[in-house]
C-alpha cells in the first residue's frame, strides 16, 4: 500500500543536489524529512555537471578540513558503491612563481602530508606532455581521487528513502511564511506543506529562497564553470597520468579514457540559470593548454557548463539564521560540494540538533564561526 504523502514533516529540505540529499540523509536518521526539488530530476544543475575530483589541497582551511574529514566516508560508504578511483594531481608554478607555490605547499602539508614538492623534470616525468621550460616547480598530490558523482548522489538518495524520507520533484516554491512555530511552504501547484525547520540547500537559488521567506540574503554569487573535451594522443596510455593545473588556475586538464577533460577554470558571475559553456573561454583555455603542453589540441569534441556558487569568503554557509527562527542555511559550497559533502552533512546535522561540530572535523581546524551566517552581515 502506498504511504500517504507528508504534509507536516519535522524538516523540509529545499534542493535535491548533493547538499540537500546528503544533509537530508543525516537528518533522516532521527527526523521525518521531506525533500523538495524544483526540477523534474534531482541533481540537474550543478551536482550532475561536476568534474568530480577529490583534492585535499584545494580551497581554504575550512574547505580542506571538510575534505579530509570526508575521505573515510567516500572510501567506505554506508551504501553499496565504489565512489573513488585513483587520479593524482599535479599543480605547477610558472617561472617566477615557485616561492608562492612553496608557501602554499608549506600551508597544506599539515593536513596532506603525502603531498610532494617537485622540480620541473620530475613534473614532466609524471605528465610527459608538459612543455619543457613552461613550469618551474610543482606540487604532486598522490592521494587525490576521482569521485563517481552519480553513485554518490544516488547512494544518498537511496539512503534517504531507506530512512522513510519523502522526495518530491517538480516542486517549485513560490512562498514561505513563518506562522507560530513552523514554516508553511507554498508550492507552484498551490499546495502547502509545513515544518518547524526549513533547510535551504537550493544551490544557486539559495538567496532566492531566502527572499521568498523574507530572510536576509547572504550575497551568494553563482559563477559559471565551463568544461570541454579534446582528444588524447593516439596510442598513448594516459590512465595513470595526473590531473594538471597551474597555481593561477588558468586551466586544468584531466585524463578521461581516450580524451582529456579540460576547463578554463572560469568563474563568470551569472544569475541562477541553466548554464551554457562560454566559447570565448574555451578558445582562451585551448591557447593556454597548447602553450603549456605539446598536446596541440584544435578540435573540441563536446562542452557543457555548470554553476559554482560562492559567498564573499568562499566558505560554505551552514547554520540557523539568527534573524529567522527555524530557517537553516546549507549553501555556498562553491566548487567543493562533492568532496566536502560527507563531513559537511554531518556538521550540518549536528548544528540542526544544536550539538557541537563532530570531533574529527573540529580536530582539523573547522570552527562554527567559519560557517555561521552572522559572519556575512
Amino acid at each position: 500500500m502506498e504511504r500517504p504523502s507528508m504534509t507536516s514533516p519535522d524538516i523540509i529540505v529545499i534542493g535535491g543536489g548533493i547538499a540537500g540529499v546528503s544533509l537530508g540523509y543525516e537528518l533522516a536518521d532521527d527526523h521525518s524529512v521531506l525533500l523538495l526539488e524544483r526540477e523534474s530530476t534531482l541533481a540537474f544543475h550543478t551536482t550532475g555537471r561536476s568534474a568530480a575530483l577529490f583534492l585535499e589541497t584545494y580551497g581554504n582551511l575550512p574547505i580542506r578540513a571538510l575534505t579530509t574529514a570526508s575521505r573515510s566516508f567516500l572510501e567506505n560508504p554506508p551504501f553499496d558503491a565504489e565512489l573513488l578511483s585513483p587520479r593524482s594531481l599535479l599543480e605547477f608554478a610558472r617561472p617566477g612563481r615557485s616561492d608562492d607555490l612553496r608557501a602554499f605547499y608549506d600551508e597544506i602539508s599539515a593536513l596532506t602530508p603525502s603531498a610532494e614538492f617537485l622540480t620541473e623534470p620530475e613534473a614532466r616525468e609524471l605528465f610527459p606532455l608538459l612543455r619543457e621550460g613552461y613550469a618551474e616547480s610543482a606540487i604532486y598530490e598522490p592521494g587525490s581521487m576521482e569521485v563517481d558523482v552519480h553513485a554518490l548522489h544516488q547512494g544518498y538518495v537511496r539512503g534517504l528513502r531507506s530512512r522513510s524520507a519523502e522526495i518530491r520533484t517538480t516542486s517549485g516554491i513560490v512562498g514561505l511564511t513563518r506562522t507560530e512555530n513552523e514554516w508553511t511552504v507554498t508550492l507552484a501547484d498551490g499546495s502547502t506543506v509545513a515544518a518547524p525547520i526549513v533547510v535551504n540547500a537550493a544551490g544557486a537559488w539559495a538567496d532566492s529562497i531566502a527572499e521568498s521567506a523574507g530572510v536576509p540574503t547572504i550575497g551568494l554569487q553563482p559563477m559559471r564553470r565551463t568544461i570541454f573535451m579534446v582528444g588524447a594522443p593516439d596510442d598513448v596510455d594516459t590512465s595513470r597520468w595526473p590531473t594538471v593545473s597551474d597555481i593561477d588556475e588558468a586551466f586544468y586538464i584531466k585524463p578521461e579514457g581516450a580524451q582529456f577533460l579540460c576547463s578554463p577554470a572560469d568563474e563568470t558571475p551569472t544569475p541562477p540559470s541553466d548554464a551554457r559553456p562560454d566559447e570565448l573561454e574555451i578558445a582562451r583555455a585551448l591557447d593556454e593548454i597548447n602553450d603549456a603542453t605539446t598536446l596541440n589540441a584544435r578540435h573540441v569534441r563536446t562542452s557543457w557548463a555548470g554553476l559554482r556558487s560562492f559567498v564573499a569568503d568562499r566558505t560554505p554557509v551552514v547554520g540557523f539564521d539568527p534573524e529567522a527562527d527555524g530557517f537553516f542555511w546549507c549553501a555556498g559550497q562553491g566548487g567543493y560540494g562533492i568532496q566536502t559533502c560527507a563531513a559537511l552533512a554531518r556538521v550540518g546535522a549536528a548544528l540542526v540538533r544544536q550539538q557541537p561540530i563532530p570531533a574529527d572535523v573540529s580536530a582539523r581546524g573547522l570552527e562554527v564561526e567559519h560557517l555561521e551566517v552572522g559572519r556575512l552581515r
